[in-house]
């Protein structure tokens, strides 16, 4: 039985959470406009260089091989290194886009040296939301702390299914994806920041297999960032803004 939107969504949020368990150790918002302005969800983003998207092709690869009805890392699902998730106004975008990119002109993203450590899963029922946990740099978690500040003068409150990307088939968003959005400042970011990369869906009983098998930990670097709208499941699923950074 293939998932559901329900199933995908709870493990593509909770596994954001869960990687607090692999790793040791509130900006005010913006109120809701009063009238119905249109609003985006947005995941901005790191893109991981060609050594992670290797290693995370590999395990998405494994996964589906099997496990056949998990998702394929492909463009409404791209590999990335999620910094910070919000609603903002739509009309604002463009602003978003340049408060944002100042930070990223500013800083050495590209230079950033980031270790990817071990594999986590988050179970549901008989069912596992794979990803590769990295661990969280002073550098890394200096430049969430300053892309928020970028983009929370630009952030409302909360959105609907209308700030995501659905289809005509699956239009509706799941409550507790909105609020995970909703309350990602402060519950999923500063010190409860863990940054991971998601790589698919598996069973558990062979996601467990997998923990067991030793983990090489391989160093590798983001190539770009960008400003993703979210989708069903949590998934960056429309690129909106991409930068080119200089290494």
């Amino acid at each position: 039985m293939k998932p559901t939107t329900k199933k995908l969504t709870t493990l593509l949020m909770m596994g954001a959470l869960a990687c607090a368990l692999a790793l040791p150790g509130g900006n005010a918002l913006a109120q809701a406009p009063a009238k119905q302005e249109a609003i985006t969800a947005i995941d901005i983003l790191l893109l991981p260089d060609a050594t992670m998207l290797q290693h995370a092709q590999a395990t998405n690869d494994r996964l589906r091989k099997v496990y056949p009805k998990g998702f394929a890392l492909d463009a409404s699902h791209h590999p990335h290194v999620t910094l910070v998730q919000r609603f903002v106004l739509t009309a604002n975008l463009d602003k978003v886009y340049a408060a944002v990119g100042k930070v990223f002109a500013s800083a050495n993203v590209t230079g950033l040296k980031l270790e990817a450590f071990k594999y986590y899963y988050m179970p549901d029922k008989d069912l596992g939301l794979s990803g590769i946990v990295v661990k969280p740099t002073p550098e890394l978690l200096e430049l969430e702390h300053q892309v928020i500040d970028a983009v929370t003068p630009f952030t409302v409150k909360t959105g609907t299914s209308a700030a995501f990307v659905t289809t005509p088939e699956d239009p509706e968003i799941l409550p507790a994806l909105i609020e995970y959005v909703t309350t990602f400042v402060p519950k999923a970011s500063g010190d409860h920041y863990h940054p991971h990369v998601t790589t698919g869906l598996a069973s558990r009983e062979y996601l467990d297999k997998m923990l067991k098998e030793p983990f090489e930990s391989f160093t590798f670097s983001p190539a770009g960032a960008a400003v993703y709208q979210l989708g069903h499941f949590g998934t960056a699923a429309k690129k909106l803004k991409e930068w080119e950074l200089k290494p």
